[in-house]
């Protein structure tokens, strides 16, 4: 996924400000930033809940401006506001999603299992969501979005709420996802502790991009030990200018 010189504004209010990053197949790019920094706004845009008026945004080489449907089929997402019914079963909830992109009953049948065996939720498909604990239904809304196997997987504050073992049993199984289907994953947050040092790093702040990188080179280009220190120093030298 490309976004390219992408700008956005509320009236007078400026909430992007041209945000230039590539998110690369294989890995996860961290979308990291305090709440109001412009990450929803962004995702907002890309998922096209919104209209950009000025810069582009590729999904897999699409331009989402002149083939929106077919750049959003590559396209999984997770936001941030839970969407799942709570009132249907696991199972149904998948199958009106897999309905949504077209898949046959065949090809419903094996995605949900495959999915719900990934996230190690399949024994409770025929369980109301409604019954099911924070972090199960995050589990449920990833294995959601990744029914029509996309290519990119958006995740919008996955883990707001979460306690630290399903936060962090999800950051580890989303990582494992990235690699094993050559996903470009953009996770936003702003949870320092989110961030691998293996990821590659983009820091929002008041609508713009500070700092986009790999963690390690980041960390060596400012000769800094930590992400937390980075975010920091970055931040206070752009409320400083």
């Amino acid at each position: 996924m490309r976004v390219a010189d992408l700008s956005y504004a509320f009236g007078k209010k400026i909430a992007l400000e041209h945000v230039n990053f590539q998110v690369n197949h294989g890995a996860c790019s961290i979308l990291l930033g305090p709440n109001g920094a412009g990450k929803s706004t962004l995702f907002s845009l890309v998922t096209r809940l919104y209209a950009a008026s000025q810069g582009m945004i590729e999904i897999n080489g699409k331009n989402l401006r002149r083939s929106r449907h077919k750049a959003l089929a590559d396209l999984g997402v997770v936001f941030q506001q839970p969407t799942l019914d709570l009132d249907l079963t696991v199972i149904q909830n998948l199958r009106y999603h897999a309905a949504l992109h077209g898949l046959n009953r065949k090809q419903t049948r094996l995605r949900i299992k495959l999915e719900l065996e990934r996230q190690d939720m399949f024994e409770r498909r025929y369980e109301k969501v409604r019954q099911l604990n924070g972090g199960h239904r995050r589990r449920v809304e990833i294995a959601r979005a990744l029914l029509h196997q996309p290519s990119v997987l958006l995740l919008d504050e996955p883990t707001v709420g979460l306690d630290i073992a399903s936060r962090q049993a999800i950051v580890k199984h989303i990582h494992e996802l990235a690699v094993q289907d050559n996903l470009a994953v953009l996770w936003a947050t702003h949870l320092i502790d989110e961030v691998d040092d293996s990821d590659q790093l983009i820091i929002l702040h008041q609508g713009k991009v500070l700092a986009d990188g790999m963690v390690s080179t980041l960390l060596a280009q400012h000769q800094l030990n930590t992400v937390s220190e980075l975010f920091q120093l970055l931040t206070t030298i752009k409320l400083a200018a």
